[in-house]
């Protein structure tokens, strides 16, 4: 939802040009994980007044491989009411002598419109820098004025996996005598500190010697694991528009009556869609045949217009050009409710894999995405408007367990997202497997998935069928599929389900000893590798709960019996249960599987525990069955 701010885009002020940056002056630590190094970068941020700041930027980023090469671009995003001046690029290379300088003039000026976008006041000044040799270090500095002070950057190390720093600065010169408030969060787990001092009557903010954070297996967000600090004016300005944020309330109050209230008019041409929807039953059917109306007449494009790309579109013109970002599209469904007599709430929340809330005492503009809320006397009812597909009353794993800002008329009230249990994201799977003499097997599934296991099959609604059979044939690899072909797929929009059946052959699953066969007992498992790591730096995250309930019904070749099964297993710990039985029945052998996973941040320290579960789990479900032919 949120349009990419200028003062966070590149950090950032000032350093002297007659510095080199060589390679060799970076540690083996910093180099360790590393694609970029952030050699010294600094802001000063001058408070002039309640409608005026201005950033003095400097970075110098040493860029090691070529998958730092977008991270280093020199970028200035901008709209038209804030400017840049006195931009200066310089380029190092390995040894730190000088490549070549850019000024103002080499930058390259664009609409700054992410992918999607159809409409935007964003822009973007960037220099277009091809490298020749790696490593190579990018000097930039420039200078930026700025009319709205409702968002001061969160400072922290870095925001991104595989980039390291060696020295950032963050200085603050409050000139306006408005009150600034701060405040520092620790990293949880000790990973960096930040140092605060004063200085020439302002505030320093340092970092220093952080190592990158590796995308390996598990890794929280890097916000979950970095210390950082926030801060936050109590009187604001935001394209003229002035406002208090000393309580959630007052911020809510001038966010209702600036930014939601001007855009909250309806039309005779909405009221008649409700209208013509002759809405009847409990609150609950009115507002899913109101929702899933509007899912089948809009889609998802991201415009940026408008009060600094915070305010929705009007929903009149939702309405005639059937688009909108999330805040449009989520206005157009209120305004929807609203007409149909039916309360609800614009709530804005952070959406990200990795859960993200904001902090109750600690009041600031912030958050990426825009949902609706509805409550009614059997619990709230939580609408993501930006999808054509997904369930009614459903939440996906990006914006689930988590709190909103919900905007109200009194103000903004803090409310929970829903979390999911591990049965309500659950996967149930019941394979018919015809074994054959010639190693091959053949059979037919019936698959199910709710909660967000629904959420990771829901990419399959807007597929061919072509492209269902390939999709489904990639992520099932583990089977070596000779056919496959998805059958009778059903989304449930109303139940938040999906049900698909199966029909495959695979080839090569069993392997002959002697005249006898022996083959796998789960025939679709994880292929991950598992390995222990004694010297692990990172905490680890299993980022939601789930179950896996599996029964396959092995049917064995004409003249065969089963010579030899495993036993009976169970693996208990904390971090999950997984239980897998056999059962002789005639000519057949079924197997049970259930495996439940418990969401948790866990301590590096309990890395290898970890890992000693997973591969319990993965040695069971590859245990092997014997089958000879009848003497």
């Amino acid at each position: 939802m949120m349009k990419l701010w200028c003062v966070g885009a590149v950090s950032l002020a000032s350093f002297y040009y007659a510095q080199s940056y060589p390679v060799s002056e970076i540690s083996d630590v910093l180099k360790k994980n590393a694609s970029a190094v952030i050699r010294n970068e600094s802001t000063v941020l001058e408070i002039n007044k309640i409608d005026e700041i201005v950033y003095h930027n400097s970075s110098a980023i040493t860029v090691i491989n070529k998958d730092a090469v977008g991270f280093a671009i020199p970028r200035i995003y901008y709209e038209k009411r804030n400017t840049a001046s006195d931009i200066k690029v310089t380029v190092y290379d390995e040894k730190g002598a000088k490549i070549k300088s850019y000024s103002k003039s080499d930058f390259t000026d664009i609409a700054a419109n992410s992918q999607g976008s159809f409409y935007s006041d964003n822009r973007m000044m960037y220099l277009s820098y091809t490298p020749t040799s790696y490593p190579y270090t990018i000097e930039f500095s420039y200078d930026q004025k700025d009319q709205n002070t409702v968002f001061i950057s969160d400072f922290t190390p870095y925001n991104d996996f595989n980039i390291s720093l060696q020295k950032s600065s963050f200085k603050i010169l409050n000139k306006s005598g408005i009150n600034l408030r701060s405040k520092i969060y620790d990293s949880q787990f000790g990973f960096a500190s930040v140092k605060v001092a004063d200085e020439d009557g302002g505030k320093l903010y340092s970092y220093e010697n952080v190592p990158a954070i590796d995308n390996e297996g598990m890794v929280p967000n890097p916000q979950k694991i970095l210390p950082k600090v926030s801060f936050s004016l109590d009187q604001f300005s935001l394209v003229g528009k002035k406002g208090s944020i000393t309580t959630w309330k007052d911020f809510g109050l001038w966010y209702y009556n600036n930014l939601l209230t001007p855009v909250s008019t309806s039309t005779p041409q909405i009221k008649s869609e409700i209208a013509a929807l002759n809405l009847s039953g409990s609150t609950e059917e009115k507002v899913k045949k109101i929702y899933q109306y509007m899912q089948s007449k809009t889609r998802y494009v991201f415009v940026a217009l408008g009060i600094g790309g915070w305010q929705p579109m009007m929903p009149d013109e939702v309405q005639k050009k059937g688009y909108g970002d999330c805040k449009g599209l989520t206005n157009y469904m209120k305004t929807l409710l609203d007409d149909a007599g039916i309360k609800s709430y614009y709530a804005i929340i952070n959406s990200n894999s990795s859960p993200i809330s904001f902090d109750t005492d600690f009041p600031k503009m912030a958050g990426n995405h825009v949902i609706l809320v509805v409550p009614t006397e059997k619990g709230n009812i939580w609408l993501e408007n930006t999808s054509q597909e997904i369930a009614y009353n459903h939440l996906s794993y990006s914006t689930t367990d988590r709190n909103v800002l919900a905007v109200k008329p009194t103000g903004i009230e803090i409310m929970e997202t829903p979390s999911y249990s591990s049965g309500q994201n659950k996967e149930k799977q019941i394979l018919n497997i015809q074994l054959n003499p010639d190693k091959t097997i053949s059979g037919n599934g019936k698959f199910s998935y709710t909660g967000n296991q629904y959420d990771f099959n829901l990419s399959y609604s807007g597929l061919s069928q072509t492209d269902r059979n390939s999709s489904i044939k990639n992520s099932l690899s583990t089977l070596d599929f000779e056919k496959v072909e998805m059958s009778d797929f059903k989304n449930n929009r109303d139940l938040a389900t999906i049900d698909f059946d199966l029909n495959f052959k695979a080839v090569n699953y069993s392997k002959m000893v002697g005249s006898s066969y022996i083959f796998r007992a789960i025939p679709i498992y994880s292929n991950a590798t598992y390995h222990q790591d004694e010297n692990r730096k990172l905490p680890f995250e299993n980022r939601f709960s789930f179950e896996d309930e599996y029964e396959i019904i092995y049917k064995l070749p004409a003249g065969y019996f089963i010579e030899e099964i495993p036993e009976n297993g169970n693996v208990v710990s904390d971090f999950g249960t997984y239980k897998i039985s056999f059962e002789k029945k005639d000519d057949q052998l079924i197997v049970k599987r259930f495996f439940q996973m418990k969401k948790g941040l866990h301590s590096k320290d309990k890395y290898n525990d970890y890992i000693s579960f997973r591969k319990k789990i993965m040695n069971a479900d590859n245990s092997k069955i014997l089958i000879s032919k009848k003497s």
